[in-house]
């Protein structure tokens, strides 16, 4: 097993693949987090922040393996395979970025609030904080750099 010492992280190649794969993440997250909070917005019915930040949060990790389970699908997956390595690979990933869109959403808006001016921010932290570790995982189960 590779060390933390040892590890590369500088390989360019993985960086970008594993940006893409972060950048289709987090569109699946958003879809259901964004839709889900613009639909109590919208309407007003009367949920507790917290209660609509949870299922908003919920939401987003039900669209985000959606996506990436058709993502695999169409690279010929079989649909088991495609949503098992949906759930598996990147659902650590996925709870990372919810959780961080949506403390974002907290402290700069009080929670459950799309606004223009926080939706970038948002999308920005929730891309960051799980960059990384997606990273690392290409990394660790031997995706090379070239």
């Amino acid at each position: 097993m590779e060390s933390t010492v040892n590890f590369n992280w500088s390989c360019k190649h993985t960086w970008k693949r594993s940006a893409k794969n972060t950048a289709w993440c987090l569109l699946g997250c958003a879809i259901g987090d964004f839709g889900t909070i613009l639909y109590f917005q919208i309407t007003g019915i009367p949920w507790h922040v917290l209660a609509i930040m949870i299922l908003a949060i919920i939401n987003g990790l039900i669209t985000s393996i959606i996506l990436e389970t058709i993502i695999l699908i169409r690279q010929n997956f079989k649909f088991k395979d495609a949503l098992k390595t949906a759930l598996g690979m990147s659902f650590i990933s996925m709870v990372g970025m919810e959780i961080a869109m949506n403390l974002t959403d907290f402290f700069l808006t009080g929670g459950a609030m799309i606004t223009w001016w926080v939706v970038p921010i948002m999308l920005t932290v929730g891309f960051l904080t799980p960059w990384p570790y997606n990273y690392w995982r290409l990394k660790k189960f031997g995706i090379a750099c070239h």
